[in-house]
């Protein structure tokens, strides 16, 4: 299985603090939620313990969003957030 990462996943992955190693781990290892129509959420929680704009966080959650073509993932887009969460979670 092929992932192909868009260019607006592209630009989301660099402005929100993530990196494309971090989305294919999401995708590989993620915890899949609920999204509405043919797309596919994953999520997953990673250590961070570093600064993003000024303000220190132990975690990072991505939120990967993407659809199946075949035998391809698409990524869509890529939200990142920085908090105190298990990495379980």
């Amino acid at each position: 299985m092929k992932v192909i990462i868009i260019d607006h996943a592209r630009e989301r992955i660099q402005e929100r603090g993530a990196t494309e190693e971090e989305v294919r781990e999401t995708l590989s290892k993620g915890k899949e939620l609920k999204a509405a129509g043919k797309r596919t959420v994953k999520e997953m929680v990673f250590p961070f313990n570093a600064r993003w704009q000024g303000r220190f966080y132990p975690r990072k959650k991505l939120r990967v969003i993407y659809a199946e073509q075949g035998d391809d993932l698409v990524v869509i887009t890529v939200y990142t957030y920085f908090g105190k969460w298990e990495e379980s979670e």
